[in-house]
This record gives structure tokens, sequence and C-alpha cells, in this order.
């Protein structure tokens, strides 16, 4: 499933580097602490390889 928005694709970014061991998992926080805890790796790379040329930078409420 691809990032629906900028924030949600560097939310898996952050918390697909701290699921692999290259950040430490307690400086995440919001969305990347939850993806963190509820996403698996594969799940996480989707997301953060999403390209972000045409996304929203936050995803419109609606």
């Amino acid at each position: 499933m691809p990032a629906k928005s900028k924030a949600q694709q560097k939310a898996a970014g952050a918390a697909l580097s701290a699921k692999r061991g290259e950040t430490d998992a307690d400086e995440l926080k919001g969305a990347s602490h939850e993806m963190h805890d509820s996403m698996s790796e594969a799940e996480l790379e989707d997301l953060a390889a999403t390209k972000r040329k045409n996304l929203p930078e936050k995803k419109k409420d609606g």
C-alpha cells in the first residue's frame, strides 16, 4: 500500500530505520512510534518506498 502523504512516508521511513536497528526506537514519537509497534518491516518498506513527488504534505481530512 503506497503512502498517502509526504508526512506518512517520512514517518514510515523513521519507523523502518528503528525496526532495522539503525536508529533508537525510543526516539520515535507519534505516528512513527505507532507504525514501528504495529507494522512489519515489509509493510514499512512499502510505505517508505513511495515516491514523494506528487504526494500532498499531509493527508486531507475527509
